[in-house]
């Protein structure tokens, strides 16, 4: 490391300060949870809100206390309580092949709203779209059991291969009003609910801040282009996105996104990688286990296997991983409507067409090797796994794995069976003339800032 290089990064280090992301975010998972508990009583509005497709922006400039279903479901999962939630919806009869985040969700309404993190309001209005069936259907039972007003939105999704949407096209201009048309109709949902108008100015604010943390989220995931890569998208990248998500277009999250960048750009400085012998580089593809995370990171991590990319931070995202998606706000609901199109064909294509997002990210990322993570209980996800895996395989030439289990559900981990095939596939990688990451093309700090 030269001594330019050097200084470099203890200047960044010096402004990145003690910043410990894991711990900030376990800080700030804690303190919105402990937003929720009250919100009934204090009578605030609430709104169930999944990660995609959500219209947060709007909620948010009403005081909407946001809960994100997937998210109580998958800390179900992280703190190892998802299984008495999972038998308690299958007691009550439901099917063992329904969503596991489904399930536990309904685990928790027969609690009585009782989540490990804390209780969990009733909602005041519930958000569904069609970025997955099964956010209508989830929503259908907060409609019959709990009897809470829901708002589908329809949003325009990718219509073929290599078919795509630019700002303004015709075909933009027609899906931008289709989406806004809603929006007004929500909003109208909204000022119902809490008795005022929507502020335009606030909504431009919010809006802003959504726009600092794109800035800030692109920087961070290009930082992972370098070698070694600073963290693993597959654990880091987690917390990473779950705070986009829960303080998106909140103070709080700008200023996490600006001290996470610093906070990698040091450690790519100092030549500090995730793993201390970065010798693969992988790209995750599929939703997680939360239930068994650490050790399938462990898995492929002891062999100097690092996930430098997931696409699941593309489509849980929002819309957040695309720096061209920047809100107008000097238009804020025509631009809320029209990278609400962009963001949701966007979404939709990385479950639809995903060879092509796939396809970038092997090259944007120096990717040795790609792994398919099939969920049980997620059809949406993994029904089209086996034909991406062939594209990759095929045409790209590329490694890959393909791994079964479950979002949260312990009973469909199975140790012993996940290790011989990810020992397997790294002795594969091996054979190919994997090495060292000294036998690697360095990246520098600048290739990512």
């Amino acid at each position: 490391m030269s001594v330019a290089t050097a200084e470099a990064g203890r200047e960044l280090l010096e402004d990145a300060g003690a910043f410990d992301p894991r711990a900030e975010g376990q800080r700030l998972f804690k303190e919105w949870y402990a937003g929720l508990e009250q919100a009934n009583e204090r009578g605030e509005p609430v709104a169930n809100v999944f990660v995609m497709g959500n219209a947060v922006e709007i909620l948010r400039a009403f005081d909407f206390k946001l809960v994100f279903p997937e998210i109580n479901s998958l800390q179900t999962g992280v703190r190892k309580a998802s299984g008495e939630y999972i038998r308690l919806s299958e007691d009550y009869g439901m099917s063992p092949d329904v969503c596991s985040y489904v399930k536990a969700d309904v685990g928790l309404i027969l609690k009585e709203h009782r989540h490990p993190a804390g209780r969990i309001p009733k909602a005041s209005l519930a958000i569904a779209s069609n970025m997955c069936s099964t956010f209508i259907k989830w929503a259908e039972i907060w409609e019959r059991w709990l009897k809470t007003p829901t708002f589908v939105l329809d949003l325009p999704g990718q219509r073929a291969a290599g078919w795509q949407v630019r700002p303004g096209d015709a075909q933009h201009a027609a899906d931008s009003r289709w989406v806004e048309a809603q929006f007004q109709e929500l909003i109208q949902r909204c000022e119902k609910i809490t008795g005022r108008k929507l502020d335009l100015d606030r909504l431009a604010q919010i809006e802003e801040r959504v726009n600092q943390m794109v800035i800030h989220w692109n920087n961070v995931m290009a930082l992972n282009r370098v070698c070694p890569a600073p963290y693993n998208a597959m654990l880091d990248g987690l917390t990473f996105i779950g705070i986009m998500n829960v303080y998106r277009g909140a103070p709080e999250g700008v200023e996490f996104m600006r001290r996470l960048e610093e906070h990698l750009k040091a450690k790519v400085a100092r030549g500090e990688g995730r793993v201390a012998e970065e010798r693969f580089r992988l790209l995750f593809s599929g939703t997680p286990c939360y239930v068994s995370m650490r050790r399938l990171v462990e898995l492929f991590e002891t062999w100097g296997g690092v996930f430098a990319y997931s696409d699941y931070l593309t489509f849980a995202a929002g819309g957040m991983d695309a720096a061209e998606l920047m809100y107008d706000t000097s238009r804020p609901l025509e631009s809320l409507a029209e990278v609400t199109a962009l963001a949701a064909q966007r979404g939709l294509s990385n479950q639809f067409f995903a060879h092509e997002r796939l396809a970038q990210q092997i090259r944007d990322y120096g990717v040795d090797g790609v792994v398919f993570h099939g969920i049980k209980s997620c059809r949406f996800v993994s029904s089209g796994m086996a034909d991406t895996r062939e594209f990759i395989n095929r045409r790209l030439e590329v490694p890959t794995l393909y791994i079964e289990s479950d979002l949260i559900d312990p009973r469909y981990w199975s140790d012993a069976q996940i290790k011989n095939r990810v020992d397997a596939f790294f002795e594969a990688l091996h054979q190919r003339g994997g090495g060292p990451v000294a036998q690697k093309p360095q990246a520098t700090a600048g290739r990512a800032a």
